[in-house]
Protein backbone atom coordinates (compact mmCIF):
# COMPACT_ATOMS: atom_id res chain seq x y z
CA UNK A 1 0.00 0.00 0.00
CA UNK A 2 1.31 3.35 -1.02
CA UNK A 3 1.79 5.90 1.62
CA UNK A 4 0.04 9.23 1.53
CA UNK A 5 2.71 11.72 0.87
CA UNK A 6 0.52 14.90 0.74
CA UNK A 7 1.96 17.77 2.46
CA UNK A 8 -0.36 19.46 4.87
CA UNK A 9 -1.68 22.81 3.41
CA UNK A 10 -1.10 21.83 -0.28
CA UNK A 11 -3.56 20.34 -2.81
CA UNK A 12 -2.53 17.17 -4.42
CA UNK A 13 -1.38 17.42 -8.00
CA UNK A 14 -4.06 16.95 -10.75
CA UNK A 15 -3.55 13.95 -12.85
CA UNK A 16 -3.87 14.11 -16.65
CA UNK A 17 -7.22 12.39 -16.48
CA UNK A 18 -8.58 14.95 -14.09
CA UNK A 19 -7.38 17.73 -16.30
CA UNK A 20 -9.17 16.30 -19.34
CA UNK A 21 -12.41 15.87 -17.39
CA UNK A 22 -12.37 19.42 -16.17
CA UNK A 23 -11.70 20.74 -19.71
CA UNK A 24 -14.59 18.71 -21.09
CA UNK A 25 -16.99 19.95 -18.49
CA UNK A 26 -15.97 23.56 -19.18
CA UNK A 27 -16.45 23.13 -22.90
CA UNK A 28 -19.87 21.60 -22.44
CA UNK A 29 -20.99 24.42 -20.17
CA UNK A 30 -19.86 27.07 -22.60
CA UNK A 31 -21.77 25.39 -25.41
CA UNK A 32 -24.92 25.12 -23.32
CA UNK A 33 -24.69 28.75 -22.38
CA UNK A 34 -24.22 29.80 -26.01
CA UNK A 35 -27.19 27.68 -27.12
CA UNK A 36 -29.43 29.15 -24.47
CA UNK A 37 -28.45 32.68 -25.37
CA UNK A 38 -28.92 32.28 -29.17
CA UNK A 39 -32.61 31.69 -30.36
CA UNK A 40 -33.25 28.76 -32.61
CA UNK A 41 -34.19 29.11 -36.34
CA UNK A 42 -37.94 28.43 -35.94
CA UNK A 43 -38.39 31.01 -33.26
CA UNK A 44 -36.42 33.53 -35.30
CA UNK A 45 -38.64 32.93 -38.36
CA UNK A 46 -41.84 33.30 -36.29
CA UNK A 47 -40.58 36.47 -34.69
CA UNK A 48 -39.58 37.90 -38.10
CA UNK A 49 -43.06 37.20 -39.46
CA UNK A 50 -44.70 38.82 -36.47
CA UNK A 51 -42.42 41.82 -36.75
CA UNK A 52 -43.06 42.19 -40.51
CA UNK A 53 -46.84 41.79 -40.03
CA UNK A 54 -47.15 44.23 -37.19
CA UNK A 55 -46.40 47.32 -39.22
CA UNK A 56 -49.08 46.28 -41.81
CA UNK A 57 -51.73 46.00 -39.12
CA UNK A 58 -50.73 49.36 -37.76
CA UNK A 59 -50.80 50.97 -41.24
CA UNK A 60 -54.33 49.73 -42.28
CA UNK A 61 -56.22 51.27 -39.35
CA UNK A 62 -55.19 54.89 -40.11
CA UNK A 63 -56.27 54.41 -43.77
CA UNK A 64 -59.70 53.24 -42.69
CA UNK A 65 -60.02 56.24 -40.45
CA UNK A 66 -59.05 58.56 -43.30
CA UNK A 67 -61.58 56.93 -45.63
CA UNK A 68 -64.33 57.30 -43.03
CA UNK A 69 -63.52 60.97 -42.59
CA UNK A 70 -63.52 61.51 -46.38
CA UNK A 71 -66.91 59.75 -46.68
CA UNK A 72 -68.32 61.88 -43.88
CA UNK A 73 -67.02 65.01 -45.56
CA UNK A 74 -68.59 64.00 -48.89
CA UNK A 75 -71.92 63.24 -47.20
CA UNK A 76 -71.79 66.60 -45.48
CA UNK A 77 -71.03 68.36 -48.75
CA UNK A 78 -73.91 66.51 -50.47
CA UNK A 79 -76.31 67.54 -47.71
CA UNK A 80 -75.14 71.13 -48.00
CA UNK A 81 -75.65 71.02 -51.78
CA UNK A 82 -79.15 69.57 -51.35
CA UNK A 83 -79.99 72.21 -48.76
CA UNK A 84 -78.78 74.96 -51.12
CA UNK A 85 -80.82 73.51 -54.00
CA UNK A 86 -83.90 73.22 -51.78
CA UNK A 87 -83.54 76.85 -50.72
CA UNK A 88 -83.11 77.88 -54.35
CA UNK A 89 -86.22 75.96 -55.40
CA UNK A 90 -88.20 77.45 -52.54
CA UNK A 91 -87.01 80.91 -53.52
CA UNK A 92 -87.90 80.30 -57.19
CA UNK A 93 -91.35 79.01 -56.23
CA UNK A 94 -91.96 82.01 -54.01
CA UNK A 95 -90.84 84.34 -56.80
CA UNK A 96 -93.12 82.58 -59.31
CA UNK A 97 -96.05 82.80 -56.90
CA UNK A 98 -95.41 86.47 -56.33
CA UNK A 99 -95.12 87.11 -60.05
CA UNK A 100 -98.41 85.27 -60.69
CA UNK A 101 -100.07 87.27 -57.94
CA UNK A 102 -98.77 90.50 -59.47
CA UNK A 103 -100.09 89.46 -62.87
CA UNK A 104 -103.47 88.62 -61.32
CA UNK A 105 -103.57 92.01 -59.61
CA UNK A 106 -102.67 93.78 -62.84
CA UNK A 107 -105.34 91.82 -64.75
CA UNK A 108 -107.91 92.51 -62.06
CA UNK A 109 -107.06 96.20 -62.16
CA UNK A 110 -107.24 96.14 -65.94
CA UNK A 111 -110.63 94.44 -65.84
CA UNK A 112 -111.83 96.99 -63.33
CA UNK A 113 -110.76 99.74 -65.68
CA UNK A 114 -112.17 98.02 -68.75
CA UNK A 115 -115.45 96.84 -67.18
CA UNK A 116 -117.29 100.19 -67.49
CA UNK A 117 -116.25 100.46 -71.12
CA UNK A 118 -117.23 96.84 -71.78
CA UNK A 119 -120.55 97.33 -70.04
CA UNK A 120 -121.15 100.46 -72.08
CA UNK A 121 -120.33 98.61 -75.29
CA UNK A 122 -122.56 95.72 -74.23
CA UNK A 123 -125.42 98.08 -73.47
CA UNK A 124 -124.96 99.82 -76.80
CA UNK A 125 -124.87 96.44 -78.55
CA UNK A 126 -128.06 95.33 -76.81
CA UNK A 127 -129.69 98.64 -77.67
CA UNK A 128 -128.61 98.31 -81.30
CA UNK A 129 -129.88 94.73 -81.45
CA UNK A 130 -133.17 95.77 -79.88
CA UNK A 131 -133.52 98.64 -82.29
CA UNK A 132 -132.63 96.36 -85.21
CA UNK A 133 -135.14 93.76 -84.03
CA UNK A 134 -137.83 96.39 -83.68
CA UNK A 135 -137.00 97.82 -87.07
CA UNK A 136 -137.07 94.37 -88.63
CA UNK A 137 -140.36 93.56 -86.90
CA UNK A 138 -141.82 96.84 -88.08
CA UNK A 139 -140.62 96.27 -91.64
CA UNK A 140 -141.90 92.69 -91.55
CA UNK A 141 -145.26 93.81 -90.26
CA UNK A 142 -145.36 96.55 -92.87
CA UNK A 143 -144.39 94.10 -95.60
CA UNK A 144 -147.00 91.61 -94.42
CA UNK A 145 -149.56 94.36 -94.25
CA UNK A 146 -148.58 95.45 -97.73
CA UNK A 147 -148.58 91.90 -99.12
CA UNK A 148 -151.69 90.81 -97.22
CA UNK A 149 -154.46 91.92 -99.48
CA UNK A 150 -157.64 93.04 -97.89
CA UNK A 151 -161.09 92.68 -99.41
CA UNK A 152 -164.34 94.48 -98.84
CA UNK A 153 -167.03 92.50 -97.09
CA UNK A 154 -169.48 92.74 -99.97
CA UNK A 155 -170.18 91.05 -103.29
CA UNK A 156 -167.35 92.86 -105.04
CA UNK A 157 -164.88 91.90 -102.34
CA UNK A 158 -166.06 88.26 -102.23
CA UNK A 159 -165.69 87.91 -106.02
CA UNK A 160 -162.21 89.48 -106.03
CA UNK A 161 -161.00 87.30 -103.15
CA UNK A 162 -162.43 84.21 -104.87
CA UNK A 163 -160.63 85.10 -108.12
CA UNK A 164 -157.25 85.36 -106.30
CA UNK A 165 -157.78 81.93 -104.72
CA UNK A 166 -158.89 80.45 -108.06
CA UNK A 167 -155.80 81.89 -109.73
CA UNK A 168 -153.48 80.21 -107.18
CA UNK A 169 -155.33 76.90 -107.61
CA UNK A 170 -155.46 77.08 -111.40
CA UNK A 171 -159.27 77.37 -111.60
CA UNK A 172 -160.42 79.38 -114.66
CA UNK A 173 -163.04 82.16 -114.45
CA UNK A 174 -163.49 85.88 -114.72
CA UNK A 175 -165.09 88.61 -112.68
CA UNK A 176 -167.89 89.09 -115.19
CA UNK A 177 -168.62 85.38 -115.45
CA UNK A 178 -168.88 85.01 -111.67
CA UNK A 179 -170.90 88.18 -111.16
CA UNK A 180 -173.39 87.32 -113.94
CA UNK A 181 -174.14 83.81 -112.60
CA UNK A 182 -174.33 85.01 -108.96
CA UNK A 183 -176.94 87.64 -109.84
CA UNK A 184 -179.03 85.05 -111.73
CA UNK A 185 -178.87 82.37 -109.04
CA UNK A 186 -179.17 84.38 -105.76
CA UNK A 187 -179.28 88.10 -106.56
CA UNK A 188 -176.09 88.42 -104.42
CA UNK A 189 -177.62 86.95 -101.22
CA UNK A 190 -175.13 84.58 -99.58
CA UNK A 191 -177.90 83.10 -97.39
CA UNK A 192 -180.22 82.30 -100.32
CA UNK A 193 -181.75 78.80 -100.38
CA UNK A 194 -184.01 77.16 -103.00
CA UNK A 195 -186.89 75.29 -101.41
CA UNK A 196 -188.99 74.36 -104.44
CA UNK A 197 -186.77 72.78 -107.21
CA UNK A 198 -186.00 69.12 -107.68
CA UNK A 199 -183.03 69.30 -105.32
CA UNK A 200 -185.27 70.65 -102.58
CA UNK A 201 -187.81 67.91 -103.31
CA UNK A 202 -184.97 65.38 -102.94
CA UNK A 203 -184.01 66.95 -99.58
CA UNK A 204 -180.78 68.60 -100.75
CA UNK A 205 -181.74 72.20 -101.54
CA UNK A 206 -179.39 74.55 -103.38
CA UNK A 207 -177.71 77.14 -101.12
CA UNK A 208 -175.55 80.27 -101.21
CA UNK A 209 -174.53 82.79 -103.83
CA UNK A 210 -174.19 80.23 -106.65
CA UNK A 211 -176.87 77.83 -105.33
CA UNK A 212 -174.66 74.79 -104.72
CA UNK A 213 -176.05 71.58 -103.15
CA UNK A 214 -174.14 70.09 -100.21
CA UNK A 215 -172.73 67.00 -101.99
CA UNK A 216 -171.35 69.17 -104.81
CA UNK A 217 -169.89 71.65 -102.31
CA UNK A 218 -168.16 68.83 -100.42
CA UNK A 219 -166.80 67.23 -103.58
CA UNK A 220 -165.40 70.45 -105.09
CA UNK A 221 -164.41 72.29 -101.91
CA UNK A 222 -161.23 74.35 -102.41
CA UNK A 223 -158.56 73.88 -99.69
CA UNK A 224 -157.93 76.97 -97.59
CA UNK A 225 -161.55 78.09 -97.64
CA UNK A 226 -164.29 77.53 -95.10
CA UNK A 227 -166.28 74.33 -94.97
CA UNK A 228 -169.44 76.38 -94.39
CA UNK A 229 -171.55 76.27 -97.56
CA UNK A 230 -173.01 79.69 -96.76
CA UNK A 231 -169.54 81.32 -96.67
CA UNK A 232 -169.47 83.59 -99.77
CA UNK A 233 -165.88 82.88 -100.84
CA UNK A 234 -166.12 79.12 -100.11
CA UNK A 235 -169.42 78.93 -102.06
CA UNK A 236 -168.09 80.85 -105.08
CA UNK A 237 -164.78 78.92 -105.34
CA UNK A 238 -166.47 75.50 -104.96
CA UNK A 239 -169.09 76.39 -107.65
CA UNK A 240 -166.36 77.74 -109.99
CA UNK A 241 -164.31 74.54 -109.45
CA UNK A 242 -167.38 72.42 -110.34
CA UNK A 243 -168.16 74.55 -113.44
CA UNK A 244 -164.53 74.27 -114.61
CA UNK A 245 -164.78 70.47 -114.35
CA UNK A 246 -168.16 70.21 -116.09
CA UNK A 247 -168.18 73.18 -118.52
CA UNK A 248 -164.57 74.36 -118.76
CA UNK A 249 -165.26 77.61 -116.84
CA UNK A 250 -168.03 79.48 -115.05
CA UNK A 251 -167.85 81.92 -117.96
CA UNK A 252 -169.47 79.23 -120.10
CA UNK A 253 -172.49 78.85 -117.80
CA UNK A 254 -175.56 80.89 -118.77
CA UNK A 255 -178.37 79.05 -117.00
CA UNK A 256 -179.05 76.57 -114.25
CA UNK A 257 -176.19 74.19 -114.08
Amino acid sequence: MTKNTRTPGHSPKLTKLHKLSIAGVATLGAATLAFSLAPNHTQATTNDAAISAAPVAFSQQPIKNVQARVTDQQAGASLKTQAIEAKKKAADAAAATKAAENVRKVQAASRSVQRPAIETIAMKTVAMKTATTKTYATKTATTKAATTKTYANNLDGWIRQSLDIMKRRGIPGSYNGLHRNIMRESSGNPMAINGWDINAINGIPSKGLLQVIQPTFNAYHVPGTSWNIYDPVANITAAANYAADKYGSMDNVNSAY
